[in-house]
């Protein structure tokens, strides 16, 4: 017999583009949630299903309604969803779809209620980088980016031909820039298409492209 979709998805477990929710109880837990995938590549959360894969199925149609609400009043800007209800062994399973978006940053209240960027990392929402914020901006600015390579542009560009990768805080402290200065030039570069950019769970680094 050929599984039900919610059974396939469920098999494939939580991560980069999956998760589930045995409930939607807490706005703006959920809203972390929704700009993760918003401001990454886009996700699908599954509301009803235990985080070992269980399905436990929804209790009411305020399922939805909490989410849009999440989504509306708790995520700055807005985050576009789409959902479906699907019916499985006679329990309820809601499936929420996030595009990923071109407003990045979205932002929603870490735990201290403070309106932060969120992006989604393997099967966490992990907050954003100062260098990530910038690639953004720089991404939904009008003005073309222009840069001499010399200085710690220079600096940085020969360090990477000798090594092959590097972090915010190997460059602050081998090159003896401020965090501002460093975060600009890695953005910049990373615009350009110069050199790219991999989140890991310590942060981000970069290598020559």
């Amino acid at each position: 017999m050929r599984k039900h979709t919610i059974e396939r998805l469920i098999e494939q477990g939580e991560g980069l583009h999956l998760d589930f929710k045995f409930e939607v109880s807490d706005a703006a837990k959920i809203a972390r949630s929704l700009v993760a995938f918003a401001n990454t590549d886009g996700g699908t959360l599954l509301i009803g299903v235990k985080d070992n894969g269980v399905i436990k199925g929804i209790k009411s149609e305020e399922e939805f309604y909490m989410i849009e609400n999440s989504a509306q009043r708790y995520c700055k800007p807005e985050v576009k969803f789409s959902s479906k209800e699907w019916n499985l062994k006679g329990k309820k399973i809601l499936e929420v779809t996030i595009p990923a978006s071109k407003q990045a940053p979205h932002r929603a209240p870490d735990k201290d209620g403070k309106p932060k960027a969120f992006i989604r990392f393997q099967d966490e929402n992990l907050l954003a980088s100062g260098v990530q914020i910038k690639i953004w901006k720089k991404h939904q600015s009008n003005h073309n980016i222009s840069v001499t390579i010399d200085g710690d542009y220079e600096w940085l560009l020969k360090y990477l031909n000798e090594y092959p990768t590097i972090s915010v805080n190997e460059f602050r402290s081998y090159a003896s820039v401020n965090r501002h200065l460093a975060e600009e030039i890695l953005s910049d570069l990373v615009v350009l298409d110069v050199i790219k950019m991999k989140t890991n769970k310590k942060g981000q680094i970069f290598s020559l492209k």
